[in-house]
């Protein structure tokens, strides 16, 4: 949003610092995103912002600033936590580690369905060599490389739907951690 150069490690790390970050929650279980008070949900889900992630992420010095201001997101009775490294580096010591994974293929496919049902434009082999590529960079990084925690359940996705990954994901929940499901 600043327009600064993504490889100007030490301009985005200096931003990293000092970002205003909420998220917040409603009773029915909507959340958003906000910086600096407005509202950026939308445009991080987008294809620029995760390519962008994906850049600033191999940078020392962004990573340093922004893990702690991870951490400090997790408050009792605990926080479900989404990203690449989150079972690696942000929160070694969690109870439970799940690592989803799918095809490129499949993951464009989703992304590409979003897009259209948003009504903006896309284009699925353009999105494929996104997905490949920013898989490749990331588990190239020399900083916390994409990769499962050793620990971690794993499920490739790529046949299933998101009820069928959520039931898995839940009855490793109330099996390994004791939750609690209210119907």
């Amino acid at each position: 949003r600043r327009g600064l150069p993504l490889e100007d490690e030490a301009r985005v790390a200096a931003v990293a610092v000092a970002l205003d970050a909420v998220f917040v929650a409603d009773v029915a279980g909507t959340s958003r995103i906000l910086l600096d008070g407005v509202d950026v949900g939308d445009i991080l889900r987008g294809e620029a912002a995760g390519n962008a992630a994906s850049r600033i992420a191999a940078l020392p010095a962004v990573r340093a600033a922004l893990l702690q201001r991870q951490r400090n997101f997790r408050r009792p009775p605990g926080l479900i936590a989404d990203g690449r490294d989150m079972g690696t580096v942000v929160f070694p010591q969690a109870g439970l580690k799940l690592f989803l994974n799918a095809s490129a293929e499949e993951r464009a496919r989703r992304r590409y369905k979003q897009l259209i049902e948003k009504g903006m434009d896309a284009n699925l082999a353009g999105l494929i060599e996104e997905i490949a590529e920013r898989d490749a960079r990331d588990a190239q990084r020399a900083v916390a490389p994409l990769q499962p925690a050793a620990d971690a359940e794993m499920l490739d996705t790529t046949r299933l739907s998101v009820m069928e990954v959520c039931e898995w994901a839940l009855a490793l929940a109330v099996r390994r951690l004791a939750v609690r499901v209210i119907p």
